[in-house]
C-alpha cells in the first residue's frame, strides 16, 4: 500500500521524528486557514500518489494565506499522470542549511532491509549512488533484532557526516529503521531531511510504502491513526470490467484462488495460467518469443471447476482474444483434471472448439492422468513437465502466429 506525502508524515511524526507544522486541506478555505495559523510563507504541495508534482505545477509557494488559497483551488483542480489529487499539504517554507537522504528499502536480493544515507537529499538517490557512490552510506539490518543506534550512525559517518550534524540525524535514521520493521514497510523514505539555520533537523517530505499481505495486521496504524477506510485499495487506475469480474468470481467461492489483470495488456493470447512467480516466467516467456498477452492471471489452490471456468470465459471474451494457453509450473495441490474441466467448460459455454481455442495446456500435477484424459477427449493439444516452460509458451505464440499468417 502507497500512502500520500500527509500520512507518511503522520508515520514519520508517530515514530518520533521531528516534522514541520503542516495541514491536510481539501478545500482552499482550509489552505487559507492553515496558512493564517502557520503565519509565514508557505508551501502548497498536490496529494497525489505520483512524482513529477514540482514539474508538473503541483507545488507552489505563497507569502500570505490569500496567496496560498489561490494556489490550493489550482491544484486541487490539477491532474498529475492522469490523477487527481487527495487534497493539498500547506507547509511552512523552511529556512535550509543543508538537505540530506535517509531511507530504509527491502532489498530483495539480500532478503534483508538496507539503510541508506546521502548527505546529498532533494535529488534522486539513484542518481547520487550513479554519480557519487561515495556520497552514500548503506548497511543492512536484521528482520528480527532491534535496531540500534551505533548502526545508524556508522551509516551516516561513511559519508564523511561528523560532529554534531552526525549526533543529531543517528536517532532520525534508526527510528525510520525501527517504524520500517515495525510497519511492514517496504519503503521509508525522508527526501530531504533538512537541517535548519537554526541547527535543528526536521523531515520536509516522506514516502512509505507498506508490505500488501500487511494490511490486515496493521490496522491499528491504518483505521485508527490515518483514518484511512478499508476499501481505500491505492489503486492507480480504475479497475477494468475483466478485473472486476474476475474478482467478484473469486470471492464468490471460498475454494482456490484466481486473480486477473489486464492493465496495460493488449494481445490476441489470453493467459490462464499460475503458480505465483511462475505466472511472471510465463508471461515474460510469450512476451519474448513475440507473443503478445492479452493478460495476467493466476490461478491456484485447488479451485473449484465453476471458478476455473469463469476465468477462463472472461479471458476468453476479452476483446482481441483469439487462443487461451493454460500452464503453471510444478504444482501442489491443484488438481489438474479440474482446470482442465474448467476451461474446456467455459469454451463449450461460449460455443467455442476447445481443440482450436486452447492453443497448449501445461499443468503438471494432481490427478494429471485424469485430466489429460479429458483433454484428449476434446483434442486439446497437452504437455507434461517434460516439456519447459518457455518451449510450452512458445507452442502457443506459434499457433497464434500461425494462424496470423
Amino acid at each position: 500500500m502507497r500512502f500520500y506525502e500527509y500520512e507518511a508524515r503522520k508515520i514519520v511524526e508517530l515514530a518520533g521524528i521531528p516534522v514541520t507544522k503542516y495541514g491536510f486541506c481539501q478545500t482552499a478555505d482550509e489552505a487559507r486557514e492553515v496558512a493564517e495559523e502557520i503565519d509565514g510563507p508557505v508551501v502548497i504541495k498536490s496529494q497525489v500518489l505520483s512524482g513529477g508534482r514540482m514539474k508538473a505545477g503541483g507545488v507552489q509557494f505563497a507569502d500570505t494565506p490569500d496567496e496560498a488559497a489561490d494556489h490550493a483551488a489550482t491544484i486541487l483542480d490539477l491532474e498529475i499522470n492522469g490523477l487527481m489529487p487527495r487534497g493539498v499539504l500547506v507547509d511552512p517554507k523552511a529556512e535550509v542549511k543543508r538537505e540530506y537522504y535517509v531511507s530504509v528499502v527491502w532489498d530483495g536480493t539480500a532478503k534483508k532491509p538496507l539503510m541508506l544515507f546521502s548527505y546529498m537529499g532533494g535529488i534522486d538517490i539513484e542518481e547520487v549512488a550513479e554519480e557519487h557512490p561515495d556520497y552514500v552510506g548503506r548497511a543492512h539490518i536484521s528482520n528480527l533484532l532491534p535496531v540500534f543506534d551505533f548502526e545508524a550512525k556508522q551509516v551516516i559517518a561513511a559519508t564523511g557526516v561528523t560532529g554534531s550534524q552526525l549526533n543529531r540525524a543517528t536517532p532520525i535514521l534508526a527510528r525510520l529503521a525501527r517504524l520500517f520493521l515495525k510497519y511492514d514497510m517496504t519503503l521509508a523514505e525522508i527526501n530531504p531531511l533538512a537541517e535548519l539555520n537554526d541547527g535543528s533537523f526536521v523531515a520536509l517530505d516522506a514516502h512509505m510504502d507498506m508490505e500488501e499481505e500487511a494490511i490486515g495486521r496493521q490496522k491499528q496504524l491504518l483505521r485508527k491513526e490515518l483514518k484511512i477506510a478499508e476499501d481505500d485499495t491505492r489503486d492507480n487506475y480504475e479497475p477494468s470490467d475483466f478485473e472486476r469480474n474476475v474478482k467478484a468470481i473469486d470471492g464468490a467461492d471460498h475454494r482456490g484462488v484466481i486473480q486477473g489483470k489486464d492493465h496495460g495488456f493488449k494481445g490476441d493470447l489470453g493467459l490462464v495460467i499460475g503458480a505465483g512467480g511462475g505466472s511472471l516466467t510465463l508471461t515474460d516467456a510469450v512476451r519474448n518469443q513475440g507473443g503478445r498477452p492479452a493478460n495476467y492471471s493466476e490461478i491456484g489452490g485447488n479451485p473449484s471447476v465453476a471458478k476455473a471456468c469463469g476465468l477462463a470465459k472472461e479471458v476468453l471474451q476479452k476483446d482481441g482474444v483469439e487462443k487461451i494457453a493454460v500452464m503453471m509450473s510444478i504444482v501442489s495441490n491443484t488438481r489438474v483434471d479440474i482446470v482442465a474441466r474448467g476451461v474446456i467448460k467455459a469454451c463449450l459455454e461460449l460455443g467455442l472448439d476447445p481443440a482450436e481455442t486452447i492453443a497448449i495446456f501445461r499443468i503438471p500435477g494432481a490427478w494429471e492422468d485424469e485430466g489429460f484424459e479429458i483433454l484428449d477427449k476434446y483434442g486439446v493439444e497437452y504437455c507434461d513437465r517434460s516439456v519447459s516452460l518457455w518451449d510450452a509458451a512458445g507452442r502457443a505464440v506459434a499457433k497464434i502466429q500461425g494462424e496470423a499468417a
